[in-house]
């Protein structure tokens, strides 16, 4: 049986009172750096990332433009750090389309692809990864207005951009969804929300048969514990401080470690992978 490791302070109490969470906020700050030096592995192609302003979102779209692709960030209303993200695309001789607004609407979710499309002619790659968290000690305690608002934006929004994406997407083109670790090994106190992340694998296994024919790839990437915005926003501060110590190699991941995931399965290197998770998590063994 494996045992995790006790937890222990790695980082200064801090708590934020709104999700998604702002990442300016934070200490200390996310390391989004990409690891993957630029070799050109997404040249040419145009992405879009929902939660892309900042954590693996953030990451996510730096790395892609590290990579030579164009990049769309869908975001809520976390303004300062998204102008952040575009200036560090900009810097990176990047670009960048920033979209407000809320994705739990199916126009909104339309609005996104078209708005792509006008901009920049083409569609490549659809990363959903926006998502949020409420946690309650027992189902009693999880209402039916945070039931549908969790689902609302985890899954249907997901849903919603894929069933706009998908009639603009060419052979070769791919959809990354964010499910999590908790799909796997179930979570106590986030319920609605392991739930949302385990409908998140089954529609890219499901997507991922109806696509195949067309030659465009479906795949998930399920994070365990990440140094995002989500997480200050999330638990009270002295869980925060304590927040990942717990996995096998005793620290919570940077959402950099997890962008190098979706770099992969964005390029030809994964030409070959289709219906499939990656499990960046620090070590705990799922067998998913």
């Amino acid at each position: 049986m494996q045992h995790a490791a006790p937890k222990k302070a790695v980082r200064p109490k801090q708590q934020q009172k709104e999700q998604p969470g702002k990442e300016y906020l934070m200490q200390p700050l996310p390391d989004n750096e990409p690891i993957i030096p630029a070799c050109g592995l997404l040249a040419g192609k145009v992405a879009i990332i929902t939660g892309g302003d900042s954590g693996i979102g953030k990451a996510i779209a730096l790395a892609f433009v590290g990579q030579g692709a164009k990049v769309v960030i869908a975001y809520f209303n976390e303004k300062t750090d998204a102008l952040q993200t575009k200036h560090e695309i900009e810097q990176m001789s990047g670009t960048c389309l920033l979209i407000p607004g809320d994705i739990s609407r199916e126009a909104h979710c339309k609005k996104i692809i078209d708005k792509t499309l006008q901009q920049f002619k083409r569609l490549d790659i659809v990363v959903n990864n926006a998502a949020v968290q409420y946690p309650r000690e027992s189902i009693e305690n999880i209402s039916a207005e945070q039931l549908k608002k969790t689902f609302s934006i985890n899954v249907f929004a997901q849903f919603y951009t894929c069933k706009y994406a998908i009639p603009k997407l060419k052979k070769g083109a791919c959809i990354i969804n964010t499910t999590s670790v908790t799909a796997y090994r179930g979570s106590s106190h986030l319920l609605d929300y392991s739930a949302t992340k385990g409908a998140i694998v089954s529609f890219t296994r499901s997507l991922s048969s109806v696509l195949a024919k067309k030659g465009i790839r479906v795949n998930a990437v399920a994070p365990g514990p990440i140094w995002t915005p989500l997480i200050p926003a999330t638990f009270p501060a002295k869980h925060v401080q304590k927040f990942g110590s717990d996995v096998p190699l005793a620290r919570a991941g940077q959402p950099a470690e997890v962008a190098s995931c979706f770099v992969f399965l964005a390029s030809d290197a994964a030409s070959y992978i289709t219906g499939q998770v990656l499990h960046p998590n620090g070590g705990e063994i799922i067998n998913g």
